[in-house]
Protein backbone atom coordinates (compact mmCIF):
# COMPACT_ATOMS: atom_id res chain seq x y z
CA UNK A 1 0.00 0.00 0.00
CA UNK A 2 2.65 2.35 0.73
CA UNK A 3 4.92 1.64 -2.28
CA UNK A 4 1.51 2.36 -4.30
CA UNK A 5 1.22 5.58 -2.24
CA UNK A 6 4.87 6.58 -3.13
CA UNK A 7 4.63 5.69 -6.54
CA UNK A 8 1.24 8.16 -6.89
CA UNK A 9 2.75 10.74 -5.32
CA UNK A 10 5.87 9.91 -7.51
CA UNK A 11 3.89 10.57 -10.88
CA UNK A 12 1.84 13.50 -9.70
CA UNK A 13 5.54 14.98 -8.81
CA UNK A 14 6.79 14.55 -12.04
CA UNK A 15 3.47 15.68 -13.63
CA UNK A 16 3.35 19.07 -12.04
CA UNK A 17 7.17 19.30 -12.83
CA UNK A 18 6.94 19.26 -15.84
CA UNK A 19 3.99 21.35 -16.52
CA UNK A 20 5.95 23.88 -14.55
CA UNK A 21 9.12 23.35 -16.93
CA UNK A 22 6.59 24.93 -19.37
CA UNK A 23 6.11 28.00 -17.42
CA UNK A 24 8.49 30.58 -17.74
CA UNK A 25 6.99 32.88 -14.99
CA UNK A 26 7.03 31.83 -11.27
CA UNK A 27 3.85 32.94 -10.61
CA UNK A 28 -0.32 33.41 -12.10
CA UNK A 29 -0.40 37.09 -13.77
CA UNK A 30 -3.37 38.79 -12.68
CA UNK A 31 -4.80 41.58 -14.90
CA UNK A 32 -7.52 43.99 -14.87
CA UNK A 33 -8.40 45.50 -18.20
CA UNK A 34 -10.22 49.02 -18.14
CA UNK A 35 -12.07 49.66 -21.64
CA UNK A 36 -14.90 51.77 -22.63
CA UNK A 37 -16.98 49.72 -25.10
CA UNK A 38 -17.97 46.66 -25.57
CA UNK A 39 -15.24 45.70 -28.19
CA UNK A 40 -12.47 47.64 -27.01
CA UNK A 41 -10.84 44.12 -25.09
CA UNK A 42 -10.06 43.48 -28.53
CA UNK A 43 -6.90 45.77 -28.96
CA UNK A 44 -5.77 43.29 -26.13
CA UNK A 45 -6.68 40.09 -27.29
CA UNK A 46 -3.50 37.98 -28.24
CA UNK A 47 -1.68 39.00 -25.08
CA UNK A 48 -4.79 38.03 -23.24
CA UNK A 49 -5.20 34.73 -24.86
CA UNK A 50 -1.58 33.75 -23.93
CA UNK A 51 -2.09 35.45 -20.23
CA UNK A 52 -5.39 33.11 -19.52
CA UNK A 53 -4.64 30.36 -21.88
CA UNK A 54 -0.42 29.50 -21.71
CA UNK A 55 0.70 31.25 -18.31
CA UNK A 56 -2.43 29.79 -16.59
CA UNK A 57 -3.52 33.65 -15.26
CA UNK A 58 -5.75 34.93 -14.57
CA UNK A 59 -8.35 38.54 -16.50
CA UNK A 60 -10.87 40.53 -15.78
CA UNK A 61 -12.61 43.23 -17.30
CA UNK A 62 -13.82 46.72 -16.27
CA UNK A 63 -16.21 48.15 -18.54
CA UNK A 64 -17.72 51.89 -18.79
CA UNK A 65 -20.13 52.27 -20.83
CA UNK A 66 -23.31 50.02 -22.63
CA UNK A 67 -22.06 50.43 -26.02
CA UNK A 68 -25.48 51.69 -27.26
CA UNK A 69 -23.33 54.49 -29.02
CA UNK A 70 -22.91 51.81 -31.76
CA UNK A 71 -25.87 52.08 -33.56
CA UNK A 72 -24.22 53.94 -36.12
CA UNK A 73 -22.52 50.97 -37.50
CA UNK A 74 -25.08 48.23 -36.99
CA UNK A 75 -26.65 48.24 -40.24
CA UNK A 76 -25.24 44.51 -41.31
CA UNK A 77 -26.48 44.15 -37.18
CA UNK A 78 -29.82 44.56 -38.54
CA UNK A 79 -30.02 41.53 -40.38
CA UNK A 80 -28.65 39.53 -38.51
CA UNK A 81 -30.53 40.44 -35.06
CA UNK A 82 -33.78 41.38 -36.90
CA UNK A 83 -34.00 44.76 -35.47
CA UNK A 84 -33.40 48.23 -37.05
CA UNK A 85 -30.17 48.57 -34.88
CA UNK A 86 -29.13 51.46 -37.01
CA UNK A 87 -31.89 53.84 -35.89
CA UNK A 88 -30.96 55.64 -32.86
CA UNK A 89 -34.00 55.30 -30.36
CA UNK A 90 -33.79 51.06 -31.13
CA UNK A 91 -30.42 50.73 -30.97
CA UNK A 92 -30.10 52.90 -27.80
CA UNK A 93 -33.38 50.27 -26.33
CA UNK A 94 -31.24 46.77 -27.71
CA UNK A 95 -27.79 47.51 -28.13
CA UNK A 96 -26.87 47.62 -23.90
CA UNK A 97 -28.01 43.87 -24.16
CA UNK A 98 -27.08 42.39 -27.10
CA UNK A 99 -23.35 43.82 -27.31
CA UNK A 100 -22.71 42.72 -23.63
CA UNK A 101 -23.83 39.11 -25.01
CA UNK A 102 -20.89 39.93 -27.90
CA UNK A 103 -18.64 41.19 -25.03
CA UNK A 104 -19.24 38.01 -23.08
CA UNK A 105 -18.87 35.64 -26.10
CA UNK A 106 -15.65 37.30 -26.85
CA UNK A 107 -14.50 37.17 -23.57
CA UNK A 108 -14.95 33.40 -23.77
CA UNK A 109 -12.46 32.63 -26.35
CA UNK A 110 -9.58 34.62 -24.28
CA UNK A 111 -10.59 32.92 -20.74
CA UNK A 112 -12.07 36.38 -19.35
CA UNK A 113 -12.89 35.53 -16.29
CA UNK A 114 -14.97 38.31 -14.48
CA UNK A 115 -16.61 41.66 -15.59
CA UNK A 116 -17.69 44.63 -13.69
CA UNK A 117 -19.90 46.51 -15.86
CA UNK A 118 -20.74 50.35 -14.58
CA UNK A 119 -23.52 50.73 -17.55
CA UNK A 120 -22.50 55.07 -18.30
CA UNK A 121 -24.28 56.56 -21.16
CA UNK A 122 -22.08 55.85 -24.50
CA UNK A 123 -23.79 59.71 -25.56
CA UNK A 124 -21.92 59.93 -29.07
CA UNK A 125 -18.47 59.99 -30.12
CA UNK A 126 -16.17 63.34 -28.82
CA UNK A 127 -12.32 63.53 -28.63
CA UNK A 128 -13.15 65.74 -25.03
CA UNK A 129 -11.87 63.69 -22.10
CA UNK A 130 -13.08 66.35 -19.79
CA UNK A 131 -16.85 66.13 -21.42
CA UNK A 132 -16.87 62.41 -21.11
CA UNK A 133 -15.63 62.59 -17.15
CA UNK A 134 -18.31 65.36 -16.56
CA UNK A 135 -21.29 63.11 -17.66
CA UNK A 136 -20.66 59.99 -16.73
CA UNK A 137 -20.82 59.40 -12.99
CA UNK A 138 -17.15 59.45 -12.12
CA UNK A 139 -16.67 59.78 -8.43
CA UNK A 140 -18.66 56.16 -7.75
CA UNK A 141 -16.30 54.70 -10.42
CA UNK A 142 -13.03 55.67 -9.07
CA UNK A 143 -14.40 54.20 -5.37
CA UNK A 144 -15.52 50.81 -7.14
CA UNK A 145 -12.82 50.40 -9.16
CA UNK A 146 -10.74 51.22 -5.74
CA UNK A 147 -12.24 48.54 -3.90
CA UNK A 148 -12.31 46.21 -7.36
CA UNK A 149 -8.07 46.71 -7.39
CA UNK A 150 -7.62 45.96 -3.19
CA UNK A 151 -9.87 43.04 -3.56
CA UNK A 152 -8.12 40.98 -6.37
CA UNK A 153 -4.46 42.54 -5.77
CA UNK A 154 -4.03 42.63 -10.01
CA UNK A 155 -0.46 42.30 -11.23
CA UNK A 156 -1.24 44.49 -14.48
CA UNK A 157 -3.79 46.66 -15.14
CA UNK A 158 -4.34 47.27 -18.98
CA UNK A 159 -5.73 50.32 -20.20
CA UNK A 160 -6.54 52.45 -23.76
CA UNK A 161 -3.67 54.86 -24.65
CA UNK A 162 -4.82 58.06 -24.21
CA UNK A 163 -3.47 59.89 -27.21
CA UNK A 164 -5.04 63.09 -28.54
CA UNK A 165 -7.03 61.71 -31.82
CA UNK A 166 -8.39 59.08 -29.54
CA UNK A 167 -12.22 58.57 -28.42
CA UNK A 168 -12.85 60.55 -25.57
CA UNK A 169 -14.47 57.78 -23.92
CA UNK A 170 -10.85 55.93 -23.96
CA UNK A 171 -9.31 58.34 -22.52
CA UNK A 172 -12.07 58.96 -19.79
CA UNK A 173 -12.15 54.94 -18.58
CA UNK A 174 -7.90 55.51 -18.52
CA UNK A 175 -8.05 58.77 -16.69
CA UNK A 176 -10.48 56.86 -14.02
CA UNK A 177 -8.53 53.68 -13.54
CA UNK A 178 -5.37 55.56 -12.75
CA UNK A 179 -7.15 58.17 -10.40
CA UNK A 180 -8.54 54.68 -8.50
CA UNK A 181 -4.77 52.81 -8.93
CA UNK A 182 -3.59 55.90 -7.17
CA UNK A 183 -5.42 55.60 -4.07
CA UNK A 184 -3.60 52.34 -3.18
CA UNK A 185 -0.45 52.60 -1.33
CA UNK A 186 2.24 52.08 -3.89
CA UNK A 187 3.20 48.48 -3.13
CA UNK A 188 -0.61 47.93 -3.65
CA UNK A 189 -0.67 48.98 -6.77
CA UNK A 190 -1.16 46.83 -10.42
CA UNK A 191 1.43 47.65 -12.83
CA UNK A 192 -0.42 50.29 -15.31
CA UNK A 193 0.43 49.80 -19.23
CA UNK A 194 -1.41 52.05 -21.86
CA UNK A 195 -2.37 49.70 -25.25
CA UNK A 196 -2.46 50.66 -28.59
CA UNK A 197 -1.86 49.17 -31.81
CA UNK A 198 0.34 49.52 -35.18
CA UNK A 199 0.41 47.53 -39.18
CA UNK A 200 3.64 45.60 -38.12
CA UNK A 201 7.63 46.28 -37.95
CA UNK A 202 8.15 49.20 -40.64
CA UNK A 203 4.38 51.04 -38.78
CA UNK A 204 6.39 53.64 -36.15
CA UNK A 205 3.06 53.99 -34.80
CA UNK A 206 1.15 56.42 -32.55
CA UNK A 207 3.54 58.69 -30.42
CA UNK A 208 2.31 58.82 -27.32
CA UNK A 209 4.08 61.10 -23.92
CA UNK A 210 0.93 62.54 -21.96
CA UNK A 211 -2.79 63.39 -22.01
CA UNK A 212 -2.68 66.84 -21.44
CA UNK A 213 -3.70 68.06 -17.87
CA UNK A 214 -3.36 64.72 -16.91
CA UNK A 215 -0.42 63.95 -15.47
CA UNK A 216 -0.49 60.65 -14.01
CA UNK A 217 -0.88 59.15 -17.82
CA UNK A 218 2.73 59.95 -18.71
CA UNK A 219 4.74 57.49 -20.42
CA UNK A 220 7.96 56.50 -19.56
CA UNK A 221 10.43 57.45 -21.98
CA UNK A 222 11.39 54.60 -23.77
CA UNK A 223 9.90 51.86 -21.67
CA UNK A 224 7.42 49.89 -23.77
CA UNK A 225 6.63 46.19 -24.81
CA UNK A 226 5.16 44.34 -27.60
CA UNK A 227 3.32 41.26 -28.60
CA UNK A 228 3.29 40.60 -32.56
CA UNK A 229 0.02 38.42 -33.28
CA UNK A 230 2.14 37.43 -36.28
CA UNK A 231 4.04 34.93 -34.21
CA UNK A 232 3.49 31.57 -35.86
CA UNK A 233 2.89 27.94 -34.21
CA UNK A 234 1.74 24.92 -35.30
CA UNK A 235 1.86 22.16 -38.04
CA UNK A 236 4.54 24.00 -40.81
CA UNK A 237 4.30 27.43 -38.68
CA UNK A 238 1.14 28.16 -40.48
CA UNK A 239 -0.80 29.28 -37.92
CA UNK A 240 -0.77 32.51 -35.67
CA UNK A 241 -2.21 34.94 -33.54
CA UNK A 242 -4.23 37.05 -35.74
CA UNK A 243 -6.64 34.24 -35.68
CA UNK A 244 -7.65 35.03 -31.96
CA UNK A 245 -8.28 38.87 -33.04
CA UNK A 246 -10.66 37.60 -35.82
CA UNK A 247 -12.44 35.40 -33.52
CA UNK A 248 -13.08 37.65 -30.81
CA UNK A 249 -14.18 40.67 -33.11
CA UNK A 250 -16.20 38.12 -35.21
CA UNK A 251 -18.46 38.03 -31.92
CA UNK A 252 -19.41 41.58 -32.64
CA UNK A 253 -22.12 41.37 -35.16
CA UNK A 254 -23.99 44.04 -34.33
CA UNK A 255 -21.19 46.32 -35.32
CA UNK A 256 -18.41 46.48 -38.43
CA UNK A 257 -15.77 49.00 -38.46
CA UNK A 258 -13.66 46.72 -36.15
CA UNK A 259 -13.96 43.73 -38.27
CA UNK A 260 -12.80 46.35 -41.64
CA UNK A 261 -9.99 47.52 -39.72
CA UNK A 262 -8.87 43.61 -39.08
CA UNK A 263 -9.69 42.57 -42.76
CA UNK A 264 -6.69 45.38 -44.10
CA UNK A 265 -4.76 43.89 -41.25
CA UNK A 266 -4.80 47.23 -39.32
CA UNK A 267 -3.30 46.34 -35.69
CA UNK A 268 -1.14 43.88 -35.61
CA UNK A 269 1.17 44.17 -33.42
CA UNK A 270 -0.41 44.37 -29.57
CA UNK A 271 2.18 47.82 -28.13
CA UNK A 272 2.01 48.35 -24.61
CA UNK A 273 3.66 51.90 -22.87
CA UNK A 274 4.83 51.55 -19.05
CA UNK A 275 3.21 54.49 -16.96
CA UNK A 276 5.64 57.27 -15.16
CA UNK A 277 2.67 56.62 -12.38
CA UNK A 278 4.67 53.04 -11.67
CA UNK A 279 8.25 53.87 -10.69
CA UNK A 280 10.80 51.84 -12.03
CA UNK A 281 10.41 49.22 -9.92
CA UNK A 282 7.74 47.90 -11.79
CA UNK A 283 9.77 47.64 -15.26
CA UNK A 284 11.60 44.24 -14.20
CA UNK A 285 8.30 42.44 -13.59
CA UNK A 286 6.62 43.85 -16.20
CA UNK A 287 9.38 43.34 -19.09
CA UNK A 288 9.76 39.66 -17.86
CA UNK A 289 5.87 38.98 -18.24
CA UNK A 290 6.30 40.33 -21.50
CA UNK A 291 9.17 37.85 -22.54
CA UNK A 292 7.09 35.39 -21.20
CA UNK A 293 4.22 36.14 -23.29
CA UNK A 294 6.31 36.18 -26.29
CA UNK A 295 7.90 32.76 -25.56
CA UNK A 296 5.30 30.63 -24.41
CA UNK A 297 3.72 28.36 -27.29
CA UNK A 298 0.77 26.34 -27.68
CA UNK A 299 1.90 21.90 -27.34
Amino acid sequence: MMKKMLLSLSILLISTLSVFSQQPLDYKPKVLMVTAHPDDDALFSATVWKTTQLLDGTVDLALMTNGEGGYTYSTLGNYYYGLELDKEEIGREYLPGIRKKELIAGGDIVGIRDYFFFDQKDFYFTLDVEKTLTKWNTEPIVDRLEEIMQEEEYDFLFLLLPFDQFHGHHKAATVIALQAMERLPKNERPIALASFIRRGPDDPGVEFSVLEGHPNTKAMDGVTFEFDRNQTFGANERLNYTLIAHWVIAEHKSQGTMQMRTQNSVGNIEKYWYLEINGEGGIEKASTYFEAVNAVQPD
